[in-house]
């Protein structure tokens, strides 16, 4: 349960407060349970169209998109901006990219990124619940928390000291394989495989470019790929 807890305390806003120590073991099962901490944050975000029903879909899509923010702080929306910033600004190059990833500003791209992620998801909400369709918006944050697993497992870190180093060191992997397999699987039974082949193109693009860039990934990169994963996810839903 700890493991949970710290999870959450991690990735969102939810007032829990769990102490461990650094390097401590929970940390690297806290990440076991991103999956179901995303779970957590579709159900919660599923509330205001289950209450509300023959409200107005903009109105509904506006206030779930609000709840999804405030519920996460924007921790993954910070992570999209840097790599924006990073991506334009960096010209190529490595370390200039990494330095730019460390600013707390956002620059013009940033913005403009973040407001065309954010409009997606909106115009995606919308159709969503004009269709009556809630199942997207419960996987959504599971694939996306999904994705960090993903990348955890397959693609080097490459920030020294940085947030996520501790968290690998002790991740069960054997365990994460199992968490990530189940967390795919349910995206092909309740949402389709066409959705999930759109989602996870869309990450292993994320994946090819970062290692391209930078060898590896970082903490921006991870909270990058939970906005691309959930945009991809109700996008591909309602296409579909």
């Amino acid at each position: 349960m700890d493991a949970f807890l710290v999870a959450l305390q991690f990735l969102t806003r939810i007032p829990v407060s769990v102490r461990y120590e650094a390097g401590a073991s929970l940390l690297g099962r806290s990440v076991l349970y991103y999956p179901a901490v995303g779970l957590l944050l579709g159900m919660l975000l599923s509330l205001p169209p289950t209450l509300f029903v023959g409200a107005s879909p903009m109105l509904l899509a506006a206030i779930v998109l609000a709840a999804w923010v405030l519920l996460t702080g924007g921790l993954h929306l910070d992570g999209l901006a840097d790599c924006a910033d990073a991506w334009v600004g960096g010209h190529g190059d490595k370390q200039r990219s990494l330095q730019i990833m460390k600013d707390p500003a956002s620059g013009p791209i940033a913005v403009s990124v973040l407001v065309l992620v954010l409009i997606l998801k909106f115009a995606a909400l919308t159709a969503m619940f004009e269709q009556t369709r809630l199942a997207p918006l419960l996987l959504a944050p599971v694939l996306g928390r999904a994705a960090i697993l993903g990348l955890m497992l397959t693609t080097d870190y490459v920030r020294p000291q940085g947030l996520a180093e501790a968290l690998l060191q002790q991740l069960p992997r054997s365990h994460a394989n199992w968490v990530l397999v189940i967390s795919v699987l349910s995206a092909v039974v309740f949402l389709g495989f066409p959705a999930l082949l759109f989602a996870g193109s869309l990450l292993f693009w994320v994946r090819q470019a970062t290692v391209s860039r930078l060898g590896g990934v970082t903490g921006d990169v991870y909270g990058a790929a939970v906005e691309l994963t959930e945009a991809a996810v109700l996008i591909a839903a309602v296409l579909q």
